[in-house]
This record gives C-alpha cells, structure tokens and sequence, in this order.
C-alpha cells in the first residue's frame, strides 16, 4: 500500500473538488439566467440543488485514478467495490435530485449496491447479511442530516476523519483510500454549503456522503483484528445520523404523522425554534458527533476501555429526550367552537326580535284601522260584536295603509284623507 499515493489522492480531491464548485457556483450565480419551459425550475436552481455532484465527481476521480497507479493493491476489490456501491447511489441520488423517486426503488438500489461491496469484500454470508442492513440503514440516517446548511458536510468530514484514523491504526490502511478522498472533497465543498448556501449536496452528495461512510465503517470493523473493540467503536462514529434518525421516528409517532412525510422536525429545525442561528446549529451538531467519533476511535485504537462508549451513547440519549421537549408541528388554524349555549342565544335572539317586530306591526295596524273607522260616515260597531271593516262616506271599506311606524294620530289623518 502507498500511503503516498493515498495522500496524494487526498490532496487532488481537494483541488478538483474546489475547481469544480467554484466553476458550478459561478454558473449558478450567474444573475438572468432562463427558466425552462413547462414551468420547470430555473437552471439556476437545479444546479444549486444537484451541486453536490461535484464534490462527488472530484472523490470519485481522485479514488479511481488512486486505484489504477497501484495506491490499494493489496485491498483493491474491497475499495473497488466501496467505489463502485457509491457511485451506483449517487447516480440513484441524481436522478432523484431531477425527478423524485419512490421510496421503495431508492431502498431496493441501495441494498444491492450494499451487497456488491460486500461480495466483492468477500465477506461471510452472516457477517454480509448483516453489514449490508448496516450500510442501508446509516446511509439513510446520514441522508437525512442534509436539512440545513453545512450540517451534513461538518457532521460527515467529523466522521470520515474518525474513520481514516480507525483504517490507519488498524492495520488495513488501504481501507483509508475513501474516508481520505472524502475528507478532502467535504473540505473544499464546506464553503460553498456554508450558510448562506450557493450550492447544496442534494440527493446526490448526501447519499453517497452516507454511503461512503456507512460502507467503510462496515468493512473497517469486518478487517478489525479480533482483539479490539471494534463492534462497539465503529458503530458510535454513526451516533448523531443515528440520533436524529430516532428522533424524528419517535417525534412523528406522537404526533400520528406519516414516518416518510419529511417535515420540520430534525435536529437543525428544533435547534432555530430555541434562536440558535443556521451556522450555530451545524457547529453544534458537528461537536456533538465529534465527542462519540473521538471516543470510539480512541477505544479502536485501544486507548480506553469500552465501558467509556457509554458516557457519549448517554449524553445521546438526554439530547434526544430534551429536543423532544421542543415543540415542532404548529397547532392547525380551525374556527373556535361553538357551544349549545351559544347557538340557543343566537338561535332564541332572532324569534324574539322577530315576534318583537310583528308586535308592534301588529299595534300599528290596529291603531290605524279605528282611526279610520272615526271618520266622517263611519258607522259604529254594537257591543260583543267584532269591529266591523272601517268604511269611507261612500260606504266602500277601506284598505289599512302598510305599517310605516307612524304615531296613531298621523296614520289616522292618513286614512281620512285617503277615503
């Protein structure tokens, strides 16, 4: 193995990943630039959303050309086939970033470029079955982690940093070709994901970010010797991907939300509802995966005792439980309800205006009509009989006039001069 050729792999990743976010973000930026037909998203847009690709044109390139001047030969199908399982994802990636997928084609993707990097490891039926379950599962937990600036890219250069020293001190550096090309891609796209972000990894950069890191974490514990605590160490440098994971599980069972309806509710998110700015929110994220990487590495490499995991998995544990304590769904906008008491006051509030107003209707009508009936020729009704029709002088009966609430006398005066 050529530890040369790795860092010199490592370095032209750097550059190339440096040269081609830069060409991308000057393109992007580039002020007036058309929409597509159709109503589509700008080409601006599209390129900001899918800039990862370069940081993944620039690991790849540095890792293969690495691979074919002899810099792993002694584990060349195993990072060959690290290579060959990342690509595949950032492809699938890619191709999501332009058109989304269905969940199920992405998982069924990615399981069988999980399968190819363990075959071509050449790894045990049982041990492949399970690092296979490995990589899809932290792939995705790592995935998830790009729902704000600069938040995948710290939390991943943080673990592909662990991950190049647990290769280097156990024994098997050529698995350290991938996690150094990594280091050095997320190190020069770190400016341009930094907040605010002019290019974003997307589905492209953040799928292979995750899988890159789960699938040599995978066969970094698998190539471990037997004396170390590899089975304990290695899975720790995934415990914020991980965390965050089961806290959006856990946050969208209590609120009987769908787990695959991605909202607001991850680290970041609950992070800004307590004031803590876009760039703080990824510093923090990215010491609090540094204290699990550093520990897990340090008990690889035999400096501590395992015993020692379990003070960063509990620290874990408590930030879970008090970012659960943060509110993250909005109560929904509806009408006040309205009570029984309520409706019967509105529902009685209008009879009683309305029989108000026949009543005095009512009054006004009869008012007129013996008004009428005292003009001149009228005749006079007997006693226990109903009051007979009022009638003019030519003994025609009168029409009452519409009540126009006027005083009796006026509608009276009203009634004569019409007779």
């Amino acid at each position: 193995m050529n530890v040369l050729g790795i860092i010199a792999s490592g370095v032209a990743a750097l550059f190339i990943t440096v040269a081609l976010a830069k060409s991308a973000r000057r393109v992007a930026l580039r002020p007036h630039v058309p929409n597509e037909p159709g109503g589509r998203a700008p080409r601006a847009e599209v390129l900001r959303r899918t800039g990862g690709a370069t940081a993944v044109l620039a690991v790849g390139t540095a890792t293969g050309v690495a691979l074919w001047l002899g810099a792993a030969d002694d584990a060349a199908g195993s990072v060959g086939g690290l290579l060959a399982g990342a690509g595949i994802v950032a492809v699938l990636g890619l191709v999501h970033d332009l058109k989304p997928l269905w969940t199920a084609l992405r998982l069924g993707a990615q399981t069988a470029a999980a399968i190819l990097v363990v075959c071509l490891a050449g790894l045990s039926p049982a041990v492949g079955v399970l690092a296979a379950l490995w990589i899809v599962l932290v792939t995705n937990a790592f995935a998830l982690l790009d729902h704000a600036d600069g938040l995948l890219t710290a939390v991943g250069l943080v673990t592909a940093a662990g991950l190049l020293a647990c290769a280097l001190v156990g024994g098997d550096p050529a698995l350290a070709l991938l996690p150094t090309t990594l280091v050095a891609g997320l190190a020069g796209f770190l400016l341009h994901t930094w907040h605010p972000a002019r290019l974003r990894l997307g589905a492209t950069g953040a799928q292979f970010t995750g899988f890159a890191l789960a699938a040599s974490g995978a066969l970094i514990l698998a190539a471990a010797p037997s004396g170390r605590a590899a089975w304990a160490a290695l899975p720790a440098l995934a415990t914020v991907a991980l965390a965050d994971s089961a806290l959006v599980l856990i946050s969208r069972r209590r609120a009987a939300r769908s787990p695959l309806r991605d909202t607001d509710d991850h680290i970041a998110h609950r992070l800004r509802r307590v004031r803590v700015t876009v760039p703080g929110a990824a510093v923090l994220t990215a010491l609090w995966a540094a204290v699990p990487v550093a520990t897990g590495t340090l008990v690889y490499a035999e400096l501590l005792h395992p015993a020692f995991l379990l003070l960063p998995l509990a620290g874990t544990a408590a930030a879970v439980f008090a970012l659960l304590r943060i509110p993250a769904y909005g109560s929904p906008r509806t009408a006040p309800p309205r009570t029984g008491s309520s409706r019967t006051a509105s529902s009685g509030a209008a009879p009683s205006r309305t029989a108000a107003a026949r009543r005095a209707q009512a009054s006004g009508v009869g008012a007129a009509i013996p008004a009428a009936a005292s003009a001149p020729g009228a005749k006079a009704s007997a006693p226990g009989q109903g009051a007979p029709a009022a009638r003019t002088a030519a003994g025609h009966p009168t029409v009452p006039p519409p009540p126009t609430g006027r005083p009796p006398a006026e509608a009276a005066t009203a009634a004569a001069e019409r007779g």
